[in-house]
Formats: structure tokens, sequence, C-alpha cells
């Protein structure tokens, strides 16, 4: 598919959306209509995998009789395939066309009611009631819960909410989602357009679910240097879930998937974005609870680990917190205030020996003092983790407009005696909202991984020097600016000193005049 057929299926998700946009926020409508999009694709699925089991019978299971005797033993049997391959399962007249056709009266039934509210709700639970006692039950629990379709910001009435709903599904049932090329991910990219789009127009909130594209590009770049493969991936506030599939695109495998999220909508959002880029439900692993206060992934290390947490956010630094291994060997927990160093510590616990780490911070993480300038000072000195500070351009993170800068982590870094620093700030698009080009990450991923030093934009700083700045890693203090002064033309300087010089002289004759007639002396 074409780039141009790409965009062509965003623009159509995206006008199929708007048609809930005068219902609601964007919060609540994109709920409704990604986790359509998602019964959609899942319906596809299992209609393409239950008539490849059926092929050889001659069956397309979309034409199985459900109440007969026959009918009945040939979906049990695809059931049991469905929930080993696929994870859940789905009749065939609750696969989404079925549904879609009898919404706009296109049954096979004259008599047929086109009431499919009750319909709906029904089979997004029974989705989940399919996965229960299999191994993919905690990966559908309550996915679909954020999809009230007895909410009256959907319509006044039974019928009006029908109408919408029907509309939507309509919509949605005439667009090819391709999934037998399962060598493309066009629905998957489609889905990521989507995620962005609602984060666009959600503002400060869009932080809580979505990392700007490209900044996910650098983060994934960076954890990925020199692999072909990883073993597992981890983000501890994954929101969606689009950066651990951005590392996915940098690599040709990923094994595994780890991420935790506190916000139960986001959460189902993300474990929805695994299942919908194809990752199976055994290569992934997302838990809904606080990272800091209860993780969830304890005895585990991962060979890549990214995250943008909340930045500056609160937590608890309970005391008790001093004899967790995450943070008992630093002597300092971060301010109760500010945790952006709670996470580092949180996820460097998690980094593996040979592992690469990448997290977003704000400005301040670098050089503000009491307890997170201890921490800086012991990352350093006495682990040496620090691989890289790189600073972002201004107003690239939806909700704030803070600076912003990237931080990489190793415990078995290559070059040890010194920190590369690029200030990365300049280099950007400019818009409503700022953007990192492509250009400008491939200097990044380039400077890092060559560790280069350039005029105005790094420095490969030895960790003497850094020590000597008592671990204040402010990038400016080590990658310097030098303002070209604007060009003095002399001339015109000359002419203004003579011109200068006239009135001087004119003045001090007006004053010469004045004290002569008030008979006192001249003060020149």
């Amino acid at each position: 598919m074409s780039e141009d057929q790409k965009r062509v299926l965003e623009l159509q998700l995206w006008n199929i959306a708007n048609t809930l946009r005068g219902k609601m926020n964007a919060d609540e409508f994109r709920d409704y209509i990604l986790g359509f999009i998602f019964y959609k694709y899942l319906s596809e699925k299992m209609n393409i995998y239950a008539n490849s089991i059926l092929k050889q019978d001659k069956i397309l299971y979309s034409e199985i009789q459900e109440n007969t005797a026959i009918g009945k033993e040939q979906i049990e049997a695809v059931k049991e395939e469905s929930l080993g391959k696929l994870g859940y399962f789905l009749k065939p007249s609750e696969l989404f066309s079925e549904v879609a056709k009898r919404g706009n009266g296109n049954g096979n039934d004259d008599n047929e009611s086109n009431f499919i509210l009750e319909d709906i709700q029904k089979i997004l639970t029974n989705i989940q009631l399919s996965t229960m006692g299999t191994e993919s039950e905690e990966d559908f629990d309550n996915l679909f819960e954020d999809m009230d379709l007895n909410s009256t910001k959907l319509g006044k009435t039974p019928e009006a909410r029908n109408e919408i709903i029907a509309k939507v599904l309509s919509h949605l049932d005439k667009i090819d989602f391709k999934l037998e090329h399962t060598e493309l991910d066009v629905l998957g990219d489609a889905y990521e357009y989507l995620i962005g789009q609602f984060a666009s127009g959600a503002g400060k909130k869009a932080g809580e679910f979505y990392t700007p594209q490209q900044v996910s590009m650098v983060l994934a770049k960076l954890v990925t240097t020199g692999k072909s493969k990883l073993k597992s991936v981890y983000d501890p506030t994954c929101g969606s879930g689009s950066l651990l599939l951005r590392v996915a695109k940098e690599v040709k495998e990923v094994s595994n998937f780890y991420g935790q999220e506190m916000n139960r909508t986001t959460y189902n959002l993300a474990r929805m974005n695994m299942i919908l880029h194809g990752v199976h439900y055994r290569k992934f692993d997302i838990k809904q609870e606080d990272t800091l206060e209860h993780p969830q992934h304890r005895d585990i290390q991962f060979e890549a680990i990214v995250a943008n947490p909340p930045f500056s956010a609160k937590w608890s630094a309970n005391p008790l917190f001093m004899s967790d291994d995450r943070f008992s060997q630093y002597g300092k927990l971060a301010p109760a205030s500010k945790a952006d160093f709670a996470f580092v510590q949180h996820m460097l616990y998690h980094l593996a020996e040979n592992g690469t780490m990448a997290v977003v911070l704000p400005h301040g993480a670098l050089f503000r003092g009491g307890a997170e300038h201890h921490i800086r000072k012991y990352l350093i000195a006495d682990k040496n983790y620090l691989d890289a500070v790189i600073g972002l351009p201004e107003k690239i993170f939806f909700g704030t407009d803070i600076p912003t800068c990237i931080l990489v982590f190793k415990k078995c870094r290559e070059t040890p005696n010194d920190i590369v620093f690029i200030d990365a700030s300049q280099h950007f698009g400019k818009g409503t909202q700022n953007y990192i080009r492509q250009e400008d990450i491939e200097k990044i991923i380039f400077t890092y991984q060559n560790r280069i030093t350039e005029h105005d934009y790094s420095f490969v700083t030895p960790l003497s020097q850094i020590q000597e700045n008592d671990y204040n890693l402010n990038i400016p203090r080590y990658v310097e600016k030098f303002e070209e002064e604007e060009a003095i033309d002399l001339e015109t300087v000359s002419k203004k000193l003579v011109d200068l010089d006239k009135k001087l002289k004119t003045t001090e004759s007006e004053i010469a005049i004045f004290c002569k007639e008030l008979n006192i002396s001249t003060p020149f």
C-alpha cells in the first residue's frame, strides 16, 4: 500500500470519528471510535482465521447456521482453535459486518429489527467472557468498559443512540483494513494516526496517553542502537503503548513487551493497541497500577527501557521505600513533589546489564539540588551509568511548553570515561506545536552513536569536567553557544559622533549665555 493510500485510510477513519465529535469531547469520542475500530479488527481476524480452518470443508464462517446441530458443532470446533490462536472468540452472528448490516436494515430477515445497541453491548461482553479461564483472560478483561452505549452523550433516547452508532458502524464496514495482507500494518499505522489526532485535540490531558511520534522515534532509535533483535522492551508509564510499538519498528523482532499504566482508560487503550498491531497476547504483559507505589514486574530485567513519565509528578516518597531494592542503594529518595528521579531509579533497577534505557525528563532534573543532586552524583560518580544528555526543542509535547531532555543510561558503557551532551533545542520545525524533523532525528542519533563534538551542537565531556561542575548537567555548561555579534558600520558611527559633537557645542553655547545672564560661572 502506498503512502497516499495509507493517508486516505487515515482520513476516512478520522472523518468517521468526527461523526461523534459534536456529541462529546475528544476524550470521550476517542474511546468510542477506537473501540469500534478494534471490534471490527477482532471480527475480521476471527473471520479470516475461521475461514482458514473451514477451508477444507468448503464452508464460509459467516454462512454457518448457528441454531442447527451441525452448525453448533462447527462453531465449537472453531472456538477451541480460536481461543488458542487468537485468544478470543466471536460467533458468526457477532461479527462486525453482520451487526452493521442489521443496524442499517440490511439483514436477511425483513422483520428483523435494526435496533442493535443491546446486541453490541452483549457482543462486547461476550468477547471478554470467551477468554475466561484461558491464557488471554487478563489481556481482554474489561477491555470495552469505557464504551457505554447507553450514555446520553451519544443521544437523549435509545433510538437516537442507535441511529448514530448504526451510522458509525455502516461507515466503518465499508473500509477494507486489508488484514489478509499480513506483511502490511495498515490499520496499525492508521490507529496510531488517530491516537495522535485525539492527543492534539485533548490539550494537557494528552500527555497522559501519548508521546509525539518524533520523540518516540528518537527514544526507540537510542535504545536499539547496535541491535537487530530484543528479548524485551519495557515502558513503566506506557500510556497507549505507542512508544513500545515504536521500538518494535526499529528492530527485526521483539520477543516480549512489558508495560504499566495507572489510568484505567489508557490501560485499555494500550492493550487494544498491542492486539491491533498484531502483537500476540502471549507476547505482551501490560499491567494497570501506579508504577512507583505498586510495581507489577518486580523480578524482571529488560533489554530496552523507554519512558516519557509525567513531568515532576508527585509521589508518596514514603520512608519505607528506603528498604525497597529500587531505591535503597542511593541513600536518598526523590522529593515527594518531583518524582522524576524516582522513575529513573525504578527503571535502572529493571535494566539488564546489556540493556539501554532512554527517558524524557524536564530540564530541572539536570541541575536541581537536594536529593536530586545526590542521586545524580551517585549515578555518575559511583555507578557511571549515564551515557548521554540530549536537550530537546520547546513546545513539542502536548499540554506543556517546558524545556525537556532525554537521558540515556547503560550499566555497561562502551565509553566509560565521558558523557556526550547534545543540544538539539534549536533544531526543529515550527508550528502551533513544534516538531522534530526527520533530519533532526538523524542528526541526534548520528551524533550519539558516533560521539561527535560539534560546535554549538554537541560536546563529548570528560567525567572530570562534570565532577568540576559538581554534577550539574545543565547543557549550556558543556555545549557553549557563541552568538555572532551584529557587524558595526564604523562610518555610520563616526558620522553620529560628529553630529553629537556639533549638538553638544551648540548646547554648551546656549548654557554659557544663560550663565552670563544669571551672572554665574559656566560649568565648562
